[in-house]
């Protein structure tokens, strides 16, 4: 009888055991399939590795300067840069981050832009950052630091043919629909995710690489694409917090990009010549005016026609 008994107690452990794994392996299922489109859709892609270049090509030099600059650009051109941040600032990890890749960015230029009705090459794109997101001076096209950025970019997309690449790890930022911000529970947010562990209670930041300045006099002005509520809030969104991407519902994501962009920042003072040809330019850039008017509480979020206002 006890022989039976200790059967039937190792019979039911196993029988408990199987139920956990299945319950385990069904509850894997269900986070895999909770991952974002991002994750599931985007194949990164293998880089090359910039320990393998060859010491003796004449390319190499080039291509080091090029990830210096990149990496600590406020350091290695404080004459250009009006502010604390650093290309790697955006694009981290030296711009191989999953969610804002360039590698194989050059395959995309040349590139019509209409916020400048320009067609731009590489170095125009180089240049648009500088005088918006770095807030400083565009730098010649045959400078050294120029030519080792489009040097080290060039090496990040080597294999990508110009006008035939397709690129699914770099999917764009902005948002398309966004629901109504509050700025209040924004700024509750900035403190409950920790966010100002890196950018400082103040904004402004701990270091172009370790936590960029979000704003103040040494973060981007107002005229970068960082400064437009739809692509802040899908940058937002598809990097932080650090470790826990993706996590942030719509909601989360534009209360802490609309508490961000309400903050006093540099202006960019070309913004009348924005979007020359367009009929209907963005309606989400978030100037100096709209800036007082958030912060006084007087803004229509209607106004932005991205923005789903609650009924």
């Amino acid at each position: 009888m006890k022989r039976f008994k200790w059967l039937f107690a190792a019979l039911l452990l196993i029988l408990i055991i199987g139920a956990c794994s299945n319950s385990s392996d069904e509850s894997a299922k269900e986070t895999e399939g909770d991952k974002p489109k991002e994750e599931e859709d985007s194949v990164y892609p293998i880089t090359p590795d910039i320990d393998s270049l060859d010491p003796e090509d004449p390319k190499t030099e080039a291509i080091l300067y090029g990830e210096e600059v990149f990496n600590e650009t406020n350091v290695v051109m404080p004459d250009h840069v009006g502010n604390e941040l650093s290309c790697q600032s955006c694009h981290a990890d030296g711009g191989l981050s999953v969610s804002s890749s360039l590698v194989g960015v050059v395959a995309d230029y040349p590139q019509y832009r209409p916020r400048e009705n320009v067609t731009f090459t590489l170095e125009d794109r180089v240049n648009g950052c500088m005088i918006r997101s770095m807030n400083g001076e565009m730098m010649e096209t045959d400078s050294e630091e120029m030519r080792g950025l489009i040097a080290y970019m060039t090496f990040l997309s080597e294999g990508y043919e110009i006008g035939t690449a397709e690129r699914p790890w770099a999917a764009p930022s902005n948002k398309e629909e966004i629901p109504e911000p509050n700025v209040v529970a924004g700024e509750e947010l900035y403190e409950e995710k920790n966010c100002l562990t890196c950018h400082a209670t103040d904004g402004s930041g701990t270091g172009a690489n370790t936590g960029p300045a979000l704003w103040g006099e040494n973060s981007f002005n107002d005229g970068a694409g960082m400064g437009r509520l739809t692509k802040i809030t899908g940058y937002i969104q598809n990097n932080m917090p650090i470790g826990d991407e993706y996590d942030l519902t719509d909601q989360e994501a534009v209360d802490l990009g609309a508490f961000i962009l309400m903050q006093d920042r540099p202006v960019f003072a070309g913004h009348a010549d924005d979007f020359p040809e367009m009929e209907n330019p963005p309606s989400d850039i978030i100037t100096e005016e709209r800036r007082k008017a958030i912060q006084e509480g007087t803004f229509d979020w209607s106004e932005i026609e991205a923005v789903k206002v609650a009924e």
